[in-house]
């Protein structure tokens, strides 16, 4: 008689258990650095909403800082002007509540009369994960002071659009 060839059922059950050991350990890591890069992401984005605010600020001085976000930015071909400004990419001016967002972030825009100001003399840049605890964990913000502040998110949260709001966060690290 010959020798059958292949893999009996308690070798192939044996397999299967050790890929499905492998994926129980990797999945979660995944996750996480998927959720790692999304913040950086969302921080990198505050970072070119203070860039552009400075731009348009010194570009549009009888408006001051953009009163949202989507006159920093505008649709291809876009035509600089106050309303759109053509500063940031038009995926980042459009993620804003009721999208998925930018990386699994949602960002605002806030320009601010301030003091009897007849312009925006201050801004509020904010963003929030689309889904948290699994597109983000932290709230992120910056004012006209260039300082990037976060806390830890909750379901359903908000981009700030005050001034107190942003400043109550602590300073990124």
């Amino acid at each position: 008689m010959g020798s059958t060839k292949g893999f009996s059922l308690i070798e192939l059950l044996i397999v299967v258990a050790i890929i499905l050991i492998i994926a129980a350990i990797a999945i979660p890591n995944l996750l996480q650095a998927r959720m790692a890069a999304n913040e950086a992401s969302a921080v990198g984005s505050i970072k070119a909403l203070q860039s552009a605010e400075a731009i348009y600020f010194n570009t549009y001085p009888t408006v001051g800082y953009a009163g949202s976000i989507a006159n920093l930015g505008g649709a291809g071909p876009c035509t600089p002007s106050s309303t759109t400004a053509c500063l940031i990419d038009n995926l980042l001016a459009t993620s804003i509540t009721g999208t998925n967002g930018k990386s699994g972030y949602i960002f605002a825009v806030t320009g601010v009369m301030s003091g009897g100001a007849t312009y925006n003399d201050v801004y509020i840049n904010a963003g929030v994960p689309v889904l948290m605890n699994k597109t983000g964990n932290h709230d992120y913000c910056s004012t006209n002071d260039g300082v990037l502040r976060s806390q830890m998110g909750s379901v359903g949260d908000a981009p700030v659009t005050t001034q107190a709001a942003c400043v109550a966060f602590a300073v990124a690290q």
